[in-house]
């Protein structure tokens, strides 16, 4: 575990899959958790690396999951990404899901002068990839909305953005921009949209390297649950290891609640 010196603790940014939900199935309690969280007076945001839906479709699950969650409070690398694009004028080539492409609605797409690529498994066959990689040979740019190795899903564990990101990478030598988590930058604009600084704010989330390393690295506390796709002794992958380590997402409330206010 790892103990610095904090300020006094105004926000608590929380991960969505596999830290309150897999899929359809809510992690068991974590709708009272973040009940009690709310009532505890803190600053609460929603961070996600989500690309398998839009913003809407998500808002929607986790409504009726039983979620209390503001469609504002829900800060996505999908935004992130439409903010890169936007202020670059790209036209991008997408590798995204159907669902994640309605957040995109009002981007122009002729003539592709960009490579984007979230989560989209129905898209990721040799032509596409293909198409992507004659583009980055041309000198676009590629951008990851993420670049997470796995995730999870009812059935198991799942390949992620991560690896096929790579593949093009090592195809076409280059190198991608990623927007999502564990990038600084993500950290920092959720906290700014908080007008909070990270040694005010604590990370909740499954993923030791994107999760928990990403918010450290930027400054903020990091509990590590073991829910989603926490797989045994994840917490030493990374360096500083976890400010704590907690079963799941009530713990981690319970622990926040008690020992870090």
């Amino acid at each position: 575990m790892v103990s610095v010196s904090r300020l006094p603790l105004k926000a608590v940014l929380v991960d969505l899959s596999g830290t309150l939900h897999i899929s359809d199935n809510v992690i068991p309690g974590a709708v009272k958790a973040l009940a009690r969280l709310r009532n505890s007076k803190l600053k609460v945001k929603f961070v996600t690396n989500t690309t398998k839906e839009s913003m809407t479709a998500l808002h929607e699950r986790l409504t009726k999951l039983g979620f209390d969650i503001q469609m504002s409070e829900i800060f996505s690398s999908l935004t992130a990404a439409k903010n890169v694009i936007t202020n670059n004028k790209y036209r991008p080539y997408f590798l995204l899901s159907e669902s994640a492409k309605k957040d995109f609605e009002d981007i122009q797409t002729d003539n592709p002068n960009a490579v984007v690529v979230g989560l989209a498994p129905e898209c990721f066959n040799y032509q596409t990839l293909n198409d992507a990689f004659r583009l980055l040979l041309d000198g676009c740019p590629l951008i990851a909305i993420n670049k997470s190795r796995y995730y999870k899903r009812p059935d198991g564990l799942a390949l992620g953005t991560g690896p096929f990101v790579q593949g093009l990478e090592y195809a076409a030598d280059v190198k991608a921009t990623v927007v999502g988590k564990p990038e600084r930058a993500f950290f920092l604009e959720a906290l700014r949209t908080m007008d909070c600084k990270p040694q005010e704010a604590v990370m909740i989330g499954d993923d030791a390297r994107d999760d928990i390393g990403g918010a450290q690295a930027a400054g903020l506390s990091g509990i590590l649950v073991k829910t989603g796709k926490y797989r045994d002794d994840d917490e030493s992958k990374i360096d500083p290891g976890p400010t704590q380590v907690c079963d799941d997402f009530p713990a981690a409330v319970q622990h926040i609640v008690t020992q870090m206010l």
